[in-house]
């Protein structure tokens, strides 16, 4: 006979590191420049960690949701863009710590121009 164990092992996975692989993964998909921060309103709402910059968590059960403040590079397809940040934050959450992923939102807040700099090196 079994019995149900309340007390069973468990594995807890930090807010932190979520933000983390979400953070990594969105800013190595080409077309993606810098993550920005998060507007005041939603800090406020949310009550988050400023230092927490561009990426807002929320787990429910095993499934994560995730909000992401970007940038995107200046001449990319942003919808294309978007829509590969997506995927992979989604596989590399799943990869990375088995949970399932929610949504995952994109929210283009800026595109990066080159700096006449940038512009004379190429």
């Amino acid at each position: 006979m079994t019995e149900d164990n309340p007390t069973a092992d468990k594995t807890t996975i930090a807010p932190e590191v979520l933000m983390t692989i979400a953070r990594l993964t969105a800013l190595a998909v080409p077309g993606v420049s810098r993550l920005v921060p998060i507007p005041h309103g939603v800090h406020r709402l949310l009550k988050r960690n400023p230092q927490q910059e561009g990426v807002v968590i929320e787990v429910q059960e095993d499934t994560v949701g995730v909000d992401l403040y970007l940038a995107m590079l200046n001449g990319v397809n942003v919808r294309e863009v978007g829509q590969n940040v997506q995927a992979e934050v989604g596989r590399a959450i799943s990869d990375m710590v088995g949970m399932q992923s929610g949504r995952i939102n994109v929210h283009i807040e800026e595109i990066d121009f080159p700096t006449e700099a940038q512009d004379s090196e190429t």
